[in-house]
């Protein structure tokens, strides 16, 4: 009796130093997200559309439990809801006009003002808005856009904004861990993790551009 009990309690301590050992090999990104939370901004979109050019929302396909998810979190469903400037179609058979909204995420990088979000993010976008950590909301000006590296750089009407440190790709190495903030879903400020899969992934049909591949979550709303 005594041996099988000495055996256990041998066994529960091995268990728990190799846990104890396995926790310490994991990253800590607490201090990250204190220091490049602040940094990173919501970005919403609305676009002046009309119905007949209204595309369901990529992805979701009217899934009933997917807009249930949507309208509980006051999240709109762009190219599917109708907004308060709803026409009703004229005498000439116009199809009504409405405005659709979606959603991305961006990053500060210099303290007066100058955020990089991804290009599909703003394209064709009749009004940017920017919502800061801490709440304060502008208007934003898109200075320039590049489809084939997917990035467009904005600029809002602000100073003494948090900005974000850079880092050097070239040392990236596949393996390590890395983190991703943003709004997924709407919901701001969220952070995930995962590793680098790859480096210097390009595009089908596309010109070299070295992308980095990671398996970090990301989920609409996460773009830029």
């Amino acid at each position: 009796m005594m041996r099988n009990w000495l055996a256990a309690f041998l066994f529960g301590l091995i268990s728990v130093v190799q846990s104890s050992a396995y926790a310490k090999d994991l990253p800590d990104f607490t201090e990250l997200a204190e220091k490049q939370g602040p940094a990173v901004v919501n970005i919403s979109i609305t676009q002046n559309m009309r119905a007949e050019n209204a595309a369901p929302f990529p992805g979701f396909n009217g899934d009933e439990q997917m807009q249930e998810f949507f309208k509980r979190f006051g999240i709109p469903l762009p190219g599917q809801i109708p907004g308060p400037n709803c026409q009703a179609p004229g005498q000439n058979g116009a199809q009504p006009e409405f405005k659709s909204q979606s959603l991305g995420s961006g990053f500060i990088i210099s303290s007066d003002g100058y955020i990089l979000t991804n290009a599909h993010v703003v394209a064709d976008a009749d009004e940017v808005i920017v919502k800061l950590s801490d709440k304060r909301e502008f208007k934003a000006k898109i200075i320039g856009a590049d489809k084939r590296t997917d990035v467009a750089l904005l600029k809002i009407e602000a100073t003494g904004l948090p900005k974000v440190t850079t880092g050097d790709p070239s040392k990236l190495k596949v393996g390590e861990w890395v983190a991703a903030i943003g709004s997924p879903f709407g919901l701001e400020n969220t952070m995930t993790a995962g590793i680098v899969s790859a480096k210097g992934r390009a595009l089908p049909q596309e010109n070299f551009v070295p992308f980095i591949q990671t398996d970090v979550a990301i989920n609409p709303g996460n773009s830029g």
